[in-house]
């Protein structure tokens, strides 16, 4: 897997065609969208990784709207948007099922992902207000309260992950978000709910969210130069 590959810009040259039997993912090392992507691929596959300030034009030749994570197929297929890559990636290597077979458990975790897309703006609102030094605390204390529905929602249900006992896609959907708390200064936020944050723990040691995720001092390089307008892609390689 390249996965550590430095991002390609405009002016650089496309990668190769696809190979058979693989699939390519076009992404961004520190987006939490396209990481969801990457906690699902699990088969053979490469990564190219894209510099979203500066893209180059063979990229947009596949996907106008420019947007990671996208998915290539030999035959030159793309797919992109996350959820509907994610969706895709299980259909089509059925090996790891993520999404539940039965229609209402599945219809569920769409649900839920359909209520959590509600909560993703409270991790920008959040940490851009305080950056202005603007007062945040009736932001942060609507997000606690979003925190507090999925908290009821992992009583309700009595197991360890949101879609039962082991991790299924509605996890991985949600994951990003919460592995980038501490960075965003919100760890506080799911302090007072305690089966959330045991399910924090909980994902911490799955190894595929090992193998995607990055340490909290990376990320804090990474949005630091994002703030400022000149992301650093690249950081770390």
């Amino acid at each position: 897997m390249a996965a550590s590959q430095k991002c390609l810009g405009k002016g650089s040259s496309a990668p190769h065609p696809v190979p058979k039997d693989h699939i390519r993912l076009y992404s961004m090392r520190f987006c939490p969208f396209a990481q969801r992507t990457r906690l699902v691929l699990n088969a053979k596959h490469d990564i190219v990784n894209i510099n979203l300030k500066n893209k180059p034009d063979w990229f947009l030749e596949k996907n106008a709207l420019g947007l990671v994570p996208t998915l290539e197929t030999p035959s030159g297929q793309v797919i992109y948007e996350s959820p509907i890559t994610c969706d895709y990636l299980d259909e089509a290597y059925p090996e790891k099922k993520l999404l539940p077979s039965n229609p209402f458990e599945r219809a569920q975790q769409k649900m839920l992902l359909e209520h959590f897309s509600k909560v993703v703006p409270y991790f920008y609102k959040i940490p851009v207000g305080k950056t202005k030094g603007e007062d945040v605390s009736v932001l942060e204390a609507e997000l606690k309260e979003k925190f507090v529905q999925f908290n009821e929602t992992l009583v309700n249900k009595k197991t360890k992950f949101f879609g039962g006992d082991s991790i299924t896609m509605i996890d991985y959907m949600m994951w990003p978000w919460f592995e980038r708390l501490e960075m965003m200064d919100l760890k506080h936020c799911v302090e007072d709910t305690p089966r959330l944050k045991k399910w924090t723990e909980d994902m911490l040691e799955d190894p595929t969210v090992k193998a995607t995720m990055f340490s909290t001092d990376t990320y804090k390089v990474f949005y630091k130069s994002y703030m400022e307008g000149n992301p650093d892609y690249d950081y770390g390689l």
